[in-house]
């Protein structure tokens, strides 16, 4: 059965039937008991797909990451696909991390999906402003807003100074943090509310030890900064950063907390076994919201093409410090 058998057998236009089985418009109620009796008695089931492209649509929403290695970002999509799934759209993901041509890869998933998301410096300022004139519904995630443009992020730098603040507290003065502000937008509001809040305690901001944010990357960090000078305690720019730097400790024979505490980002699973402090995010509900969010702004524009779009969106998601073992004071501050 196909849309058009619905609309002879009820008596109506394609259109009204369309609207009906979508909600998208109102209908009278006869008419709309009427086309809802004739999808019943036909077993019309709408085919989303056909729907889609008999409305110029692809069915599919897109998400373009920096990279997918790690569990940072397998939690931020499962949450996404999660969400997406509810709302009946499939997903194509993009990662950035070993492409040349980034921007043009973006450019070219855009053409291909009803809605975008952009995480991180995936793609510069003018390539995301660019896609949404163009007509595609855009929300950036994980990174600075844009004008007209819909963002969703986390707590950062407020959260980092309450970090700064309970490491001072606790007899910490030499902090070392490993990271590359300029890597990353969160990396960056990490680093800047750290040394905020080491400089309100009066205490000097150091210089940002740059490395990725793999394990491994961590680790070969932090085995330079301890074989000099070593600080006592090492923020993680996130969690696998961190976990990199307790194994560069351990092959140098030092002991966590008692000879140097170490922090990081996120809460992945890894760090609740290692004893690791970290501040917790969200990652589940970052994707998750993302994905609610295009859903909303491609529902909007499928619905009256014409009609100027609302205000572009902010959310701040909170974050919270979760204290471990790892910096030798246990227990849980409250969030920020």
């Amino acid at each position: 059965m196909t849309i058009y058998e619905v609309a002879r057998h009820a008596g109506v236009s394609i259109a009204t039937v369309s609207r009906v089985l979508r909600g998208t418009a109102p209908v009278a109620e006869q008419t709309s008991a009427r086309v809802r009796a004739a999808a019943q008695a036909l077993h019309f089931t709408p085919n989303r797909l056909g729907r889609s492209l008999a409305e110029g649509r692809h069915a599919a929403n897109g998400i373009v990451f920096p990279d997918l290695v790690g569990p940072y970002y397998a939690e931020v999509v499962l949450g996404y696909e999660e969400a997406a799934s509810e709302l009946g759209s499939s997903v194509l993901i993009l990662a950035t991390g070993r492409r040349r041509d980034a921007a043009a890869a973006v450019v070219e998933l855009a053409g291909r999906v009803d809605g975008l998301v952009i995480m991180g410096n995936t793609v510069d300022d003018a390539t995301a402003a660019g896609i949404a004139a163009g007509g595609v519904p855009v929300v950036l995630l994980a990174r600075e807003p844009l004008a007209g443009i819909d963002t969703i992020r986390t707590r950062n730098a407020a959260s980092a100074k309450v970090l700064a603040a309970h490491l001072v507290e606790h007899g910490h003065r030499r902090i070392a943090f490993l990271g590359d502000p300029a890597g990353s937008p969160d990396v960056a509001g990490r680093f800047a509310g750290l040394a905020a809040g080491l400089r309100a305690a009066g205490l000097p901001a150091p210089e940002p030890v740059s490395c990725g944010l793999e394990t491994a990357a961590g680790e070969a960090a932090a085995a330079v900064l301890l074989d000099g000078d070593r600080p006592d305690a090492i923020v993680g720019a996130n969690d696998e950063v961190a976990l990199g730097a307790l194994l560069a400790a351990a092959a140098v024979g030092l002991r966590v907390p008692d000879d140097l505490a170490v922090t990081g980002w996120d809460d992945v699973l890894a760090a609740r076994f290692a004893g690791l402090t970290t501040v917790r995010q969200p990652m589940r509900e970052l994707g998750a919201t993302a994905a609610r969010w295009v859903h909303r702004r491609i529902a909007e524009r499928t619905a009256d093409p014409n009609r100027p779009l609302a205000p572009a969106r902010r959310r701040i998601l909170p974050t919270q410090l979760v204290v471990r073992r790892s910096c030798g004071h246990h227990g849980t501050p409250g969030g920020s």
